[in-house]
């Protein structure tokens, strides 16, 4: 049993190994095979994944996964990575300053998150304002055009592919448009991510040819614009 355990986690040449022969990486599966080949009523994961080198992590998640499925009890997974989470886990509670701030099932947080945190860690551009009709009001003062019709205190969620950047203002009326300064500008995948200041904050992600064709860098002023079925709002 442990031999076949040591290998579902890509150890199984390594029976012999002493622990002070381990890397980190191989230690922290070692440590998972050991909890799962117990069969235990009740799994406590904490951070199962977080030594393991990108390809390794990729598989043993995977493996974890197909584990946690046929396991007849409860498994409790405490982790700071959202991938681990997503992949792992039934039902999500978000805890922020030792306060659960957000609970539900991976679709609902994802697409509905409730504090900044959460938004950054699903990759949204978050507001909290006051909704009347298709529109939503921020504390500063900004208006946001939403594809949802609300009244009273919502949020307006959009992601950064979601935003256009242009030159000069663009044409057209359904979009919001706002003037901005780059703030920063990161790799992103095999896109830019652009951080921008102005009238709220907001990452957009552009293509590196837009990138190039906009000139961007930090300092410069743009217009940025978001058409309005691009934003959601849902009741805070």
């Amino acid at each position: 049993l442990a031999g076949e355990w040591l290998d579902r986690v890509g150890l199984g040449d390594f029976g012999k190994r002493r622990p002070g022969q381990l890397s980190g990486g191989q230690a922290q599966r070692v440590a998972l095979a050991r909890a799962l080949a117990t069969d235990p009523a009740l799994l406590l994961l904490d951070e199962p994944l977080a030594a393991l080198d990108a390809r390794t992590r990729l598989d043993t998640r995977v493996e974890l996964h197909r584990h946690l499925a046929g396991l007849a009890g409860p498994a409790v997974l405490v982790t700071h990575d959202p991938v681990d989470a997503l992949m792992l886990a039934d039902r999500l509670v978000v805890v922020e300053d030792g306060r659960a701030v957000q609970e539900g099932d991976g679709e609902s947080v994802t697409a509905r998150p409730r504090t900044d945190y959460i938004a950054r860690l699903v990759g949204l551009n978050l507001y909290r304002g006051t909704a009347s009709g298709r529109t939503v009001r921020l504390a500063s003062g900004e208006v946001l055009a939403t594809s949802e019709a609300l009244e009273g205190d919502s949020f307006a969620a959009f992601a950064p592919s979601a935003v256009a950047l242009f030159r000069s203002e663009p044409d057209g009326s359904p979009r919001n448009t706002w003037r901005a300064v780059v703030a920063g500008v990161h790799r992103h995948g095999d896109h830019l991510r652009v951080q921008l200041d102005g009238p709220f904050r907001a990452a957009a992600d552009v293509t590196p040819a837009a990138a190039a064709h906009l000139g961007l860098e930090p300092g410069q002023e743009v217009w940025a614009a978001v058409k309005a079925a691009e934003i959601r709002a849902y009741p805070a």
